[in-house]
């Protein structure tokens, strides 16, 4: 079944309503009585649809509508309204709102707009025939669902393409995954780390070079951007790209053309640009290492992969995924020396997973998994082999900053809830000013909304 269509309404009869009219029709279906319920369950749950009235108290339809296209501008949005705002709901369909009901609703024009709504949807039912572009990356979280979408997006065009995030997070599979996605799919993915290499062996690598044009060229060598003919071109950590090697990458992205290291002649080149880094480009731009000029050759689209720390709900897919790899891997599928299975995680040892900081994110987290399959002798993984390869896994010792930002954020959070949203009531707790407060709240990206009656919220799902 594809993702639900999430419902917005005060009225709970029209909330109900509407539920029966889509579910009836085979469409899954979640439902909010409120604005602030609606982001929360739009954080937590990729959705393919949302259905809102717009006169509601606190924040109106329009305002929600603002708020999910700021976290994913792909889903698309209906408008319920009465005949008297009618005009507001036309406005707001020149606005990116894709259309609007009048209430009393007719069904038979409730599903015709909800199945075209859902045909414009990139990751709808309706088109994927073919999801195996996005196999490799293992995600259940609205944030990556929301990254995916942008990312088939920008994969039917040939714009250059630069994915951030921070190390570990998977830059590389999301790069192969827009390859995977574009019409250049059928020719081949060439990935370079130009962290790996020192200049002049760099920019050999990238652009080729002729026979003699230095000492131990004994031949003519094409560069990766030949290979790449075609197809897609990923540059790891650009960041750390040598400002004379960027001076000629810019060129090739302009002029469309190479000239291989001792060469008299440009050779023409069609090929797909990403790139990737976990450093701040803004930064590196400021402090003279990276050119302006190249990073808005680069930076035509930009995706930020978020690290695994901020979509927890993948944790436990992850490791399950990474499990059954290994067991395959190191036959542990078979029994073993003590004739047992590796069949899961005990709940301590899963909850560690969920708990712990993940600074080496997803990678960190694989290594992880892979020294608890290879050194348990049991059926089920137990919580101190958990925290012992925790321990022992050199990616797990973070810096001072980085934990204290990780307590800080997991202290608000964790503050918010105990509130169910009250900012005063918050501040005053922690020992600061509401202002501060929220300067705070918003240094961490935590939206106090989003945890209001939180405890009625769990009981209506």
């Amino acid at each position: 079944m594809h993702k639900p269509i999430l419902i917005v309404d005060d009225d709970a009869d029209i909330l109900k309503l509407l539920e029966m009219r889509l579910t009836a029709n085979n469409h899954a279906v979640i439902t909010a009585n409120c604005a602030a319920k609606a982001l929360a369950l739009f954080n937590m749950t990729p959705v393919s649809l949302v259905i809102s009235d717009l006169r509601m108290p606190d924040m109106d339809g329009f305002a929600l509508f603002q708020a999910i296209h700021q976290l994913d501008s792909t889903v698309p949005f209906i408008l319920l309204t009465a005949h008297g705002s009618i005009p507001e709901a036309v406005s707001a369909t020149q606005q990116g709102v894709f259309g609007f009901l009048t209430k009393p609703f007719d069904s038979k024009e409730l599903l015709r707009q909800v199945e075209s709504a859902l045909k414009t949807a990139p990751n709808s039912i309706h088109q994927q025939q073919n999801e195996s572009w996005r196999a490799a990356i293992i995600s259940a979280s609205a944030p990556m669902e929301s990254l995916l979408s942008q990312a088939k997006l920008v994969a039917a065009s040939d714009a250059s393409v630069l994915v951030q995030g921070e190390s570990g997070t998977g830059k590389e599979l999301f790069a192969q995954a827009i390859h995977l996605a574009s019409p250049r799919h059928a020719k081949p993915f060439i990935a370079i780390n130009c962290a790996a290499l020192p200049e002049n062996l760099l920019e050999s690598e990238l652009f080729g070079h002729s026979k003699g044009a230095f000492t131990g060229a004994t031949r003519d060598h094409q560069g990766l951007m030949l290979n790449a003919e075609g197809g897609t071109l990923f540059l790891d950590e650009i960041g750390d790209m040598p400002l004379a090697i960027q001076v000629k990458l810019l060129r090739a992205l302009q002029a469309r053309v190479i000239r291989p290291v001792g060469a008299s002649a440009d050779i023409a080149i069609d090929v797909r640009l990403i790139c990737a880094t976990h450093k701040n480009l803004i930064e590196e731009m400021q402090s003279n290492r990276f050119r302006e000029d190249l990073y808005y050759r680069i930076n035509v689209v930009s995706l930020e992969i978020p690290p695994l720390a901020a979509r927890r709900e993948d944790i436990g897919l992850l490791a399950n995924h990474f499990l059954s790899n290994l067991n395959k891997k190191y036959n542990k599928n078979h029994n073993n020396l003590r004739g047992n299975k590796i069949n899961g995680f005990a709940p301590d040892a899963f909850e560690a997973l969920l708990t712990a900081p993940w600074p080496g994110n997803v990678r960190q987290l694989q290594n992880v998994i892979e020294q608890v399959v290879v050194l348990t002798t049991n059926p089920i993984i137990s919580a101190a082999l958990v925290k012992k390869a925790l321990l022992n896994n050199i990616a797990s010792m973070t810096t001072f900053d980085v934990a204290r930002k990780n307590f800080e954020q997991q202290y608000l959070i964790n503050l918010l809830k105990a509130t169910h949203g009250n900012v005063t009531q918050s501040a005053r707790i922690a020992g600061r000013n509401r202002t501060e407060f929220y300067k705070i709240l918003e240094r961490h990206h935590i939206d106090p909304a989003l945890f209001k009656d939180a405890a009625n919220d769990s009981l209506d799902l």
